[in-house]
């Protein structure tokens, strides 16, 4: 479990750090999830447009996602489920 905190602390720092979400369509979201070994992925839904949100990273850069209907993640995913997941201004 302290890798999966470890890993989470990467990626919230990646993000205040550089500031940058790439926003990807799903198949490209499960393109990236391929390259790493053990992808986390944090998860939320969104209250306004009832549409399920995924964020991960990848080489320093946070990935983002979303979909009306649920993503069936690879197994080896390490899954954090968020109450919510918002971003400035996209």
């Amino acid at each position: 479990m302290a890798a999966g905190a470890a890993a989470q602390a990467a990626m919230a720092n990646a993000i205040k750090a550089s500031g940058i979400i790439v926003k990807v369509e799903p198949t490209d979201f499960f393109t990236i999830l391929k390259k790493v070994e053990t992808p986390l992925v944090v998860t939320g839904r969104s209250s306004f447009r009832k549409h399920y949100q995924y964020l991960t990273s990848y080489r320093g850069l946070a990935f983002f996602t979303s979909s009306s209907q649920e993503l069936v993640l690879p197994p080896r995913t390490e899954v954090i489920r968020a109450k919510s997941i918002s971003f400035p201004e996209m």
